[in-house]
């Protein structure tokens, strides 16, 4: 008997013939899972509805930006408000300076933060991007570090053993880039100051950047080492060369600081006593919207065009409802939404570990804050390789028994899951009451 087409795959169907894989990111299109994907067409709180009407407890979040939940009514409102003024000017808005003024407030402890100047973008691909080459630019130097299943953005020198929708897709890098390109940036391994040390000794003279996510989050959830971060920023400063924190998921979104203020104000152990020379935000920043930044020390960001020789420019930079949006979601990101966040993760983890326990399903539980993933293993993983040895295979049974419970999850091992302010106990109790199923079908798998 021929199946019965449901709404979701005729849109997938129709959506083939005009974009490529049908999705706009790849890991939309349910590669590492199987089956069709979701066609969302509405979300509100800690739920999303798709095409068929049927809805979802989300543990997506929009990728993290949707922490105080979907649609929440005092960053629609500010949306709305704002577009009712215009959608896009071309020109400067006071809502960016206020924007920037509120970054600059909330990345500090004790009075104290590496923000002094700020440069808004639309993606945190742009972010990186130009991070990247305002470091080559300050420093006059061609080489950049980077670390294996670390991912920041889709440009050119960063592809590199990157994780998230590369590792899914088991991608070493991408086609289309050069040779000449791949061989200005260095990978290497997570958690390994010994190798960052060896590097800067066969090349001080040319590094002019170390990019690392604050803590890692695109090869599932991975914190750093204990004062790895702090590391870095010395050996970095002792060479001359400069330290880029990616915060694009962890920025606004783990605490209010981001991971930095987590290390800073000794939340995180042995992690105070650093700060970096460049930051990039994004996801959270703008509250749904594309809006994304960098920002650092004034010298180095006074490198940017038109005060310095590095360009960057962006027509849609700093678009005033994305900035409204980005406004009114991180005011509105208060302590108690943090601890909240917080106490909902502990909850969700430990209960889909013991889930998996119960199942007899190896696993270890990484975290970093308020995001959480699973790694297939029961040894704690340290760096890519050992993310990549994990049994992927059990994780799409799971995957598609919480999806059948109404519960959606990131489409890949290799990402985070979200919470948000709005997951009440009506929603973690849908998500507890879905994982003796999912772990039955792990363990079978």
């Amino acid at each position: 008997m021929t199946p019965t087409t449901t709404t979701n795959d005729q849109l997938f169907g129709r959506a083939k013939n005009s974009i490529p894989g049908g999705v706009n990111s790849p890991v939309r299109a349910y590669g590492s899972v199987g089956g069709t994907p979701r066609f969302l067409v509405d979300a509100k709180g800690a739920y999303v509805t798709d095409a068929e009407g049927r809805e979802y407890v989300d543990l997506v979040a929009s990728w993290g930006p949707a922490i105080l939940g979907h649609a929440h009514p005092g960053t629609v409102e500010a949306v709305q408000q704002a577009a009712a003024r215009g959608l896009s000017f071309g020109a400067s808005t006071p809502g960016e300076t206020e924007l920037a003024e509120l970054v600059k407030q909330r990345v500090q402890v004790d009075g104290d933060g590496p923000i002094e100047k700020i440069r808004m973008v639309s993606t945190g691909t742009e972010a990186t991007m130009t991070a990247i080459r305002l470091a080559r630019g300050y420093t006059g130097r061609d080489l950049l570090v980077k670390f294996a299943g670390h991912y920041h953005g889709h440009s050119d020198s960063l592809l590199a053993e990157a994780g998230s929708g590369v590792a899914t897709l088991a991608l070493p890098g991408s086609a289309g880039i050069t040779a000449e390109t791949a061989a200005q940036t260095l990978v290497l391994p997570y958690n390994d100051l010994d190798a960052v040390r060896r590097a800067f000794e066969e090349h001080s003279e040319r590094i002019a950047a170390v990019i690392v996510e604050a803590a890692a989050a695109n090869m599932g959830v991975l914190a750093p080492e204990r004062g790895f971060n702090r590391a870095l920023s010395q050996i970095t400063s002792a060479n001359g060369a400069l330290l880029i924190v990616d915060e694009v998921l962890t920025g606004f979104r783990v605490g209010p600081a981001g991971w930095w203020g987590l290390e800073a104000s000794n939340t995180v152990p042995d992690g105070a006593g650093w700060k970096p020379d460049l930051v990039t935000y994004g996801k959270v920043i703008g509250g749904g919207m594309p809006l994304a930044a960098l920002g650092g020390r004034r010298e180095v960001m006074d490198f940017l065009a038109p005060l310095g020789p590095v360009y960057q420019a962006g027509t849609l930079s700093g678009n005033p409802l994305a900035v409204a949006a980005g406004i009114a979601t991180l005011r509105a990101a208060t302590p108690d939404v943090y601890a909240h966040l917080d106490r909902t993760a502990d909850v969700v983890s430990r209960a889909t570990s013991e889930a998996l326990s119960a199942e007899g399903v190896a696993h270890t539980v990484q975290h970093a804050g308020n995001l959480f993933s699973f790694a297939f293993t029961d040894t704690p993983p340290r760096n890519y390789d050992d993310v990549r040895a994990q049994d992927v295979f059990r994780y799409a049974p799971f995957f598609h028994s919480m999806l059948d419970s109404g519960i959606t999850l990131p489409p890949s091992v290799f990402e985070a899951w979200f919470l948000t302010a709005a997951h009440d106990e009506r929603a973690v109790s849908q998500i507890l009451d879905a994982l003796p199923a999912a772990a039955k079908a792990a363990a079978a798998a």
